[in-house]
């Protein structure tokens, strides 16, 4: 009789630890067709990303749109990919291993994995890894400051999916959201700062969050009030007035209505009415990716420029910014209270 429970590593227990399982989006693993439409069928088969029942969306995603769109996004991420692999997966990578030694050097012996909800390293395969090595505790932080259903929520999926399976669960707790933590509006506010001092200061400060379909919203999704708050409190520690700055929605997938105003045509707007000087920036995005180096610093900046613009200044994310892994460790500290987090006793021979 075969069980449907994965057996538990066997041989001398391990001293209990403490884990964080740094979860983001994903990423192909190589700028390739073949690689993007594994990763894209993934990725466009969770139901919370796409709220279409499968029988009608599985033709359409395996019919028509993984057979076009893998090779035209492969040779986007050809156009951003660094030496050491996608700009998401190297900056993920580092902040898991700068968010363990700032948390060292705070005297919390905790383990830090990345993971990718679709992708590698899969959340389950770093789940794997974490118990191999006596993590009794699982702290699992999204790098997603706004919640979503479409993002935060399939997190929470995978991580349940891997716990279905197991036969001995670890105890696990989720960051839900983080969109007004002041270490986090911080980090972005010396990240404009520091712009403004290599630059100037433009006359628009133009803050792009990841869209997602307004029908989302309606029926509760609370990421567009806490994309407009990460906004409010951002332009409060900056002293913008309203009119100097904008919060826009990017990366709009398909023919439904997305929330709006939309990044790139609000961009062509801006410089049509005679805006030469613009500062882009994406909050909501803690690591530089497709969504920022292609879509805003390649074809916005394009967009703009062709409409009348002058000055494109790219706010870079977040990625190994000291201020920006100090709140990482602060938030972190706040949800492993009550946990230990000391160094693990020395194995016994």
């Amino acid at each position: 009789m075969v069980s449907r429970f994965r057996p538990e590593p066997l041989g001398q227990p391990l001293p209990d630890r403490t884990g964080i399982l740094l979860c983001n989006l994903g990423t192909p693993d190589a700028p390739t067709t073949a690689a993007t439409r594994r990763y894209l069928a993934e990725f466009l088969s969770d139901q919370r990303v796409v709220e279409i029942p499968p029988l009608v969306w599985k033709p359409i995603l395996h019919g028509v749109i993984l057979r076009t769109r893998p090779a035209k996004s492969a040779a986007k991420y050809r156009s951003i990919w660094m030496p050491e692999g996608s700009p998401l997966a190297v900056w993920t990578d580092k902040q898991a291993k700068l968010l363990r030694g700032s948390l060292g050097e705070a005297g919390h012996q905790v383990l830090v994995r990345p993971a990718m909800r679709y992708g590698n390293p899969s959340i389950a395969r770093q789940l794997d890894a974490f118990k191999a090595e006596g993590v009794r505790r699982v702290l699992v932080l999204p790098l997603y400051p706004q919640y979503s259903a479409t993002t935060t929520a399939s997190v929470v999926d995978a991580v349940n999916a891997w716990c279905a399976s197991a036969r001995d669960i670890p105890e696990i707790r989720f960051v839900r959201s983080y969109q007004r933590d002041p270490g986090y509006i911080q980090a972005l506010a010396q990240s404009v700062r520091k712009q403004w001092q290599m630059d100037g200061r433009a006359p628009k400060l133009v803050m792009s969050f990841h869209g997602i379909p307004e029908r989302n919203v309606r029926l509760g999704d609370p990421y567009q009030q806490q994309s407009q708050e990460t906004a409010r409190l951002l332009a409060a520690e900056l002293g913008l007035a309203e009119s100097e700055y904008l919060l826009t929605f990017q990366s709009r997938f398909g023919k439904a209505k997305w929330l709006e105003p939309y990044t790139e045509p609000s961009l062509i707007a801006l410089a049509q009415q005679g805006l030469r000087h613009v500062q882009v920036m994406c909050p909501g995005f803690p690591a530089d990716c497709l969504e920022t180096l292609e879509e805003i610093n390649q074809e916005v900046r394009e967009a703009f420029v062709h409409a009348g613009g002058q000055q494109f200044d790219y706010i870079a994310c977040l990625n190994d910014q000291p201020r920006w892994i100090q709140a990482l460790r602060e938030l972190a500290l706040q949800h492993l209270q009550g946990w230990d987090t000391s160094a693990p006793p020395p194995h016994p021979r």
